[in-house]
Order: structure tokens, then C-alpha cells, then sequence
């Protein structure tokens, strides 16, 4: 813009500070091409604003490649005006996934820890520590995506075993309907 108009960057930069003119973030979106996209996500949404009575809520979900890294040097002391100064370099201690399931009290369960894989088997002891930490319950929701470790026989087996317990799929392109979504934005900094 600055050579079209025959202008400096800065002065260019100056107008667009002034009238608040961001013209180049991208904001990247995917609409979802689910044919029951309404349907999932009112019975989401109406999961979260309106819980029935008796029932637990939670919302599952994976965040995967977590890098583990600690800083190699010091983190160095405030001083008046200047922002808290911090080494670029880290040490990688590789990667971690974690699997994690929020509820009401962000309740955070069985795979916490999650340096392994992530298979249907793991799927189904996370869900188990959620059937014994709400046993309260009459109803059990569970909000997840269609990741395919969560359709197997055994996962099937296992809601058959608790019929307390309900699936609510997400549609598809909408993770942002998953609640978890927001702690892991929190983790990703």
C-alpha cells in the first residue's frame, strides 16, 4: 500500500494503528459439512446450558504431541519497565498426549498422565475412572469427537455393561463445541 499510495511504511502503519486497521491477521475457519450438524450441536449446547437433573457432564478429549520442554536458563528477575525476561533456549524432553475429560468441577481423570498411546483399551479405563467418580449419577453424558479408538466393539461393550453412560458426538469440522477445547488453549499458551 505505502509504494501504491507513494507513502512511507510508517507512515502507513501510523494511519492503520490510528483506525485500528488490521488488514493482515488471517482468521481461519472450516465449516462443517455434517448433515446433522443442528441436531449435535443443539444436544450439546443443551447439554451444557441445561444438564438434566442427576447426571454428570463431562467433556473428553486428546491433545497430542505435547512438546516437554524446560528452559535452559534462568527465568531473570522484573525491573522497573522492562518485561520479565526469559531465555529462548530449550531443553526437549520429547513429547507427551494426554486424555483428558472436564466436568462441572474440571474434573481431570484416569490418563492424566498419558505418555502412551491412546487406544480404545485406554478409552475404556478413562471411562471406568469416570463410572467409579460418579457413582452418584443416573446419567452419565459424555461430549467427544468421532476419533475411531471411541467406536470399537469394546468401547461398545462397555456402554452396553453401563447404560447410564451416553456418547454426544460432536459434528464434524466443530471441535470448538468441545469444552475441553478451552483448557488445552490455556496449555497451548
Amino acid at each position: 500500500m505505502a509504494s501504491a499510495l507513494g507513502l512511507s511504511k510508517s507512515t502507513v502503519h501510523r494511519v492503520w494503528a490510528q483506525a485500528r486497521l488490521k488488514p493482515h491477521p488471517l482468521h481461519r475457519y472450516m465449516a462443517s459439512d455434517d448433515s446433522r450438524f443442528e441436531q449435535k450441536a443443539a444436544d450439546i449446547l443443551g447439554l451444557y446450558m441445561n444438564p438434566p437433573q442427576h447426571a454428570a457432564v463431562f467433556c473428553v478429549d486428546e491433545k497430542t504431541a505435547i512438546p516437554a520442554l524446560d528452559r535452559l536458563d534462568p527465568v531473570l528477575p522484573l525491573s522497573p519497565s522492562r518485561a520479565e525476561p526469559h531465555g529462548f533456549e530449550h531443553y526437549r524432553h520429547g513429547a507427551l498426549s494426554l486424555l483428558r475429560g472436564a466436568g462441572r468441577e474440571d474434573w481431570h481423570g484416569p490418563g492424566d498422565d498419558g505418555d502412551a498411546p491412546h487406544t480404545s483399551q485406554d478409552f475404556i479405563a478413562f471411562l471406568q475412572g469416570l463410572v467409579k467418580r460418579t457413582a452418584w449419577a443416573q446419567q452419565i453424558h459424555v461430549v467427544l469427537n468421532n476419533l475411531s479408538m471411541r467406536k470399537t466393539k469394546d468401547v461398545e461393550r462397555f456402554l452396553q455393561k453401563h447404560p447410564q453412560g451416553r456418547f454426544h458426538f460432536t459434528p464434524t469440522c466443530s471441535s470448538w463445541l468441545k469444552q475441553i477445547e478451552l483448557w488445552f488453549a490455556k496449555i497451548r499458551g
